[in-house]
């Protein structure tokens, strides 16, 4: 007896369905890149039950004739490729010619359209994937598709939905997502209850920014470009080689644009990591990895920016056919793709050289409160808004007119300091640390950017922050991370160029070693030895360093080795040469800066603000951490009710 059987239509079609319909956020994005697809500028989503009960979609596309409405809800049957090899140059955002008649298997399905050609619409009515119903009805050029009780025949699947409130949220950030994308259309999303988004047509990306999130969002966003970036490549190749000479070549161009966060903007996840290519909806881990290396050494790990980046490539150069739901894609010259995103992104940050602003309190961010998806987390801010005493930090409680509460500005030192910074007016080529600098391995003098040059220093709070102004407003810097990233980019510049100077030390310093820093020692040796180390094995676990990097304390060096071979561990094999430099440099600088409560004299502190002024990066240190906040006029002017 034969164990292989063919299954009935009906098995059939909710098991296809499966692939390509998951949860009601999966229906809203395939009727919504139908409509765009049909060339619609008005697009409006109703929903009930977080998309369980209803989902309505009403365009104004180009709309289906008759027949087409019929051959709509047949397998494999689309308008949009003719043959495999228009899979390679695809340019709309559906095309597999699955997703009406998927999502009608295991739904009630209502659709009304007529195409500008006919004199009257079409109304078909589906059950479960079998038709009820066909007429004709009087209906506006476009198309309205109306999905209820979803997964109403397949009851396994239904259960497995989460709460009203979570599915909403999945379907609300599609929308949210397709309405950056598309600035000079019309979106509308709303519930039963409310209305969550409403956005007219916007002249370009950053109105679109302002119309969905704000004024308060659009602020802490740094514009990047748009870049285009042309490849000569081999035709067909897989690389970036050379082409030899005779061989027929192409130029691929690729253009990138978009916004990324401050770095003082840090999310928990990469739930406002917005990626298109070519307007479509994606998720890329090679993109993903890119934007991390833009903001290596900017911010803290384990923490995400915000970013809305569009990628514009040539179909050809981009697979949108790897997944059913086809949000993964796969690109034909992965490594070019990764080193422009990168680059562009890192480019942008540097240029911009934001400066994080002082917090703002609660109630002056209520008006992204109206957007929020989630009607609890709305009340909880709600009741907490009116309250002007609560802040957005929590502190713990303390008795007033305590030790604590006492602010002391001391003025800058009439004398020099022991501070480990050098005596005041040190030469133009000699930094406060008496290391020297030669005038090529320098930043150039006061680059165009945010972080100004003419700070003025005023004093320091206990004797950890210094304190300085200028017509911009008030100033409040961390002088250890400051100095931090000062090292930081001297290191990475010496570097780059040879070795890093380092000094001989009197006594060799013989450091223990555990067995996986004893492998990780021998795996970045050489890259330790051209940055100022020279260490040896001195027994069986234990290695004699006569050499540390020349800003380093000598008592210092066992300390930093051992946490450089900690920092880096398992990774090794997995870090690029840049990011291994950086990590090594990263620890340099934090040892070798100075530290906080360290007094420091008007001169040591104004060339720590000169230096910080040429750096390519003085927002942040190398592990992410603010270096400076401002407090501009503006802010002080109307925290005293001035304008």
């Amino acid at each position: 007896m034969s164990v292989i059987r063919i299954l009935p239509e009906p098995v059939a079609n909710q098991i296809a369905a499966g692939e390509v319909v998951d949860r009601p956020g999966s229906v809203a994005k395939e009727l919504l890149e139908n409509s765009l697809d049909a060339g619609a500028l008005d697009v409006d989503i109703d929903v009930e039950g977080g998309g369980k009960r209803l989902i309505r979609v009403v365009d104004d596309g180009c709309g289906m004739t008759h027949d087409d409405a019929l051959l709509a809800f047949e397998r494999h049957a689309t308008s949009k490729i003719r043959n495999a090899d228009d899979l390679m140059g695809v340019r709309t955002l559906g095309f597999r010619g699955e997703a009406l008649p998927s999502i009608a298997a295991v739904s009630r399905f209502i659709l009304e359209t007529r195409h500008a050609s006919e004199n009257s619409g079409t109304r078909l009515e589906i059950s479960g994937g079998r038709l009820r119903d066909v007429k004709e009805t009087a209906y506006a050029a476009g198309t309205s598709v109306e999905v209820r009780d979803l997964f109403f025949n397949t009851p396994a699947r239904r259960k497995f939905l989460k709460s009203e409130t979570t599915e909403l949220g999945h379907i609300a950030s599609l929308v949210t997502h397709y309405a950056l994308a598309h600035p000079e259309k019309t979106f509308r999303l709303a519930s039963l209850t409310y209305e969550i988004l409403n956005v007219s047509p916007a002249a370009n990306h950053r109105e679109r920014l302002y119309q969905v999130m704000g004024g308060q969002t659009l602020d802490q966003l740094i514009e990047f470009g748009p870049v285009d970036r042309r490849m000569t490549q081999l035709a067909d190749a897989t690389t970036h080689e050379e082409p030899e000479p005779g061989v027929a070549t192409e130029a691929l161009a690729a253009r990138i644009y978009g916004f990324v966060s401050r770095p003082e903007v840090q999310r928990l996840n990469r739930n406002q990591i917005y990626f298109f290519v070519n307007r479509r909806l994606a998720r890329d881990r090679l993109v993903l990895h890119a934007l991390g290396e833009a903001y290596r050494n900017i911010l803290p790990s384990g923490m995400f920016p915000v970013a809305l980046i569009f990628l514009e490539l040539p179909p050809s150069e981009v697979d949108v056919n790897v997944h059913p739901a086809k949000t993964e894609v796969r690109f034909r010259h992965s490594s070019f793709v990764h080193d422009l995103v990168r680059d562009s992104i890192r480019q942008g940050l540097l240029a911009a050289r934001p400066v994080p602003a002082f917090p703002m309190p609660r109630e002056r961010a209520c008006g992204a409160m109206e957007r929020a998806e989630d009607m609890e987390t709305r009340q909880e801010l709600a009741e907490d808004a009116p309250t002007p005493t609560k802040s957005i930090y929590k502190s713990r409680a303390r008795p007033p007119n305590t030790a604590e509460d006492s602010f002391r500005l001391i003025p800058p030192a009439p004398e020099p300091s022991t501070a480990p910074l050098p005596p005041p007016s040190p030469p133009a080529s000699e930094s406060p640390s008496g290391l020297m600098i030669s005038p090529s391995a320098s930043p150039p003098s006061s680059p165009p950017g945010e972080f100004p040059s003419n700070l003025q220093p005023l004093g320091q709070i206990e004797e950890s922050f210094i304190v300085a102004a200028n017509a911009d407003g008030l100033w409040i810097i961390d002088q250890h991370v400051a100095h931090e990233r000062i090292l930081f980019e001297r290191h990475l510049q010496q570097r780059s160029g040879a070795r890093v100077e380092g000094q001989r030390l009197l006594l060799p310093i013989v450091t223990e070693l555990r067995p996986e820093q004893q492998v990780v020692f021998q795996e970045i040796g050489q890259e330790l030895t051209a940055n100022g180390f020279e260490a040896e094995p001195f027994g069986q676990r234990t290695i004699a360093i006569k050499t540390a990097p020349a800003d380093v304390r000598a008592e210092d060096a066992g300390k930093l080795l051992l946490e450089i071979l900690d920092g880096v561990g398992a990774d090794t094999r997995r870090l690029s040469l840049a990011e291994l430099r950086g990590k090594i440099a990263a620890s340099v600088a934090c040892h070798a800066a100075i530290k906080v409560h360290t007094p420091l004299d008007e001169n040591k502190m104004r060339w720590l603000l000169e230096a910080l002024s040429r750096a390519a990066c003085p927002m942040t240190c190398p592990h992410g951490r603010p270096v400076v906040l401002k407090y501009s006029l503006k802010e002080i002017q109307k925290a005293f009710k001035r304008i």
